[in-house]
Parts: structure tokens; C-alpha cells; sequence
């Protein structure tokens, strides 16, 4: 490749290894990763308890907050919403401004978000989405202890993605999931993590070759 900056994101499936994926990615080419230390950066940046990110992280802003929001007006300052002190708009803005901050930085790999959709004017962005088969996202979960039974499993899974899925359709004008929405989308249930990161290492390097 040239040198020049360029940005990975992945949007996933819960249980599909998206993160642990993306991680490998980036260990792969040298670059920053950012997950839930796009959290962090965006809560330093704006000043905000980091508990507040966390709370509205990849969950569609409320009817209330939304309300609050359009009365108070957009940059009308912080208020106070129950005990939260911004919207839920408010935090995604100072989201995807961090957002925008890392990729101008330097390369990186951005794990979920609505990355790809907040980056879409980068010239130097590959977007890919990581699904698996529900049998294997279910293994996944339950080996790393996130349920106890297929059938909580099962259930996680589903609630994740509709969170997911609500968050993602509703800040941008895409479809999540819909492979037409990104550059690359792959199962990862039909490779191992180290395929799938090889699958994505060399699209990079074919797109960015010259």
C-alpha cells in the first residue's frame, strides 16, 4: 500500500466474532482498533461521564430524549433527562465526531457504531459486516459464558441484533446486515477467525494497492 490513512469498519452479528475479528485485523496491518475504547475517547472529548456513553451505546435514542432534544434545540448546552445530563443524539454526535478525529489520525479498524456510515466520505474506507449461522453464533456465546443455555443464548443473540439493527437503520439511511450496504460481507462460520482476518487483509491490501 502507499502509506496513506485508510479505515476499516465492521459491523457484526452478536456471536459472530466480530470483535475478536476486527482485532486480529488490525494486529495484522499494523494499525489502531477501536471498540469499546471508541467510548472512552468520545466521553474524554466531550467531558461526559463514560457510564452515559455506555448506556446509549448502539441503542436507538428514546422518544423522550428525542423530544427533549428538539424543544431544548440541538447545541442548546447540557440538560438534565432523568439523571442524564445529554440526549441520546447528543452523545451519537460526539460519537461521530471522535469517529472522524481517529480515521484522520491515522489507520485503524472501527468495530460497529454505524462506522461505515459516518465515514462514508472517506475515500480510503472499507466496510465489511460479519454474520454467522445461529448455531455457531450460539457456540460462541455460550463459550465465552455470555449464557448458560442454547435457549438464552438463542434469545441474546436476537435481542443484540435488534438493538443493533434499531440503532444502525435509524442514524443512517442503509440497511444493516444488507450486503448491499457494505464492501465486503462474510460468514464467519464457514472459516476459522484467522481465514476470515486473511480474507479481509488481502481485500485491504487489493483495494489500497495503488
Amino acid at each position: 500500500m502507499d502509506g496513506k490513512k485508510y479505515v476499516i469498519t465492521i459491523g457484526r452479528q452478536y456471536g459472530s466474532g466480530g470483535r475478536e475479528i476486527g482485532k486480529m485485523v488490525a494486529d495484522a496491518l499494523g494499525i489502531e482498533y477501536y471498540d469499546k475504547e471508541l467510548l472512552t475517547e468520545a466521553a474524554k472529548s466531550s467531558g461526559v461521564n463514560q457510564e452515559l456513553f455506555e448506556a446509549a451505546d448502539e441503542r436507538t435514542p428514546s422518544f423522550f430524549s428525542n423530544l427533549w432534544s428538539f424543544n431544548l434545540g440541538f447545541n442548546s448546552g447540557a440538560y438534565l433527562l432523568g439523571n442524564t445530563p445529554m440526549s441520546d443524539d447528543s452523545i451519537y454526535s460526539a460519537q461521530c465526531s471522535v469517529m472522524k478525529q481517529l480515521a484522520e489520525r491515522s489507520s485503524c479498524v472501527i468495530v460497529g457504531r454505524s462506522a461505515d456510515y459516518v465515514l462514508r466520505s472517506n475515500p480510503r474506507l472499507i466496510s465489511v459486516f460479519i454474520h454467522a449461522s445461529i448455531e455457531a453464533r450460539i457456540a460462541r456465546i455460550m463459550k465465552r459464558n455470555d449464557c448458560d443455555t442454547v435457549d438464552a443464548a438463542k434469545a441474546l443473540a436476537a435481542k443484540k441484533d435488534k438493538l443493533r439493527s434499531s440503532y444502525y437503520n435509524f442514524y443512517t439511511d442503509k440497511t444493516w446486515g444488507d450486503a448491499a450496504s457494505y464492501d465486503l460481507s462474510i460468514d464467519s462460520s464457514k472459516l476459522t477467525s484467522q481465514e476470515v482476518c486473511k480474507v479481509i487483509v488481502d481485500y485491504v491490501h487489493l483495494r489500497l494497492k495503488d
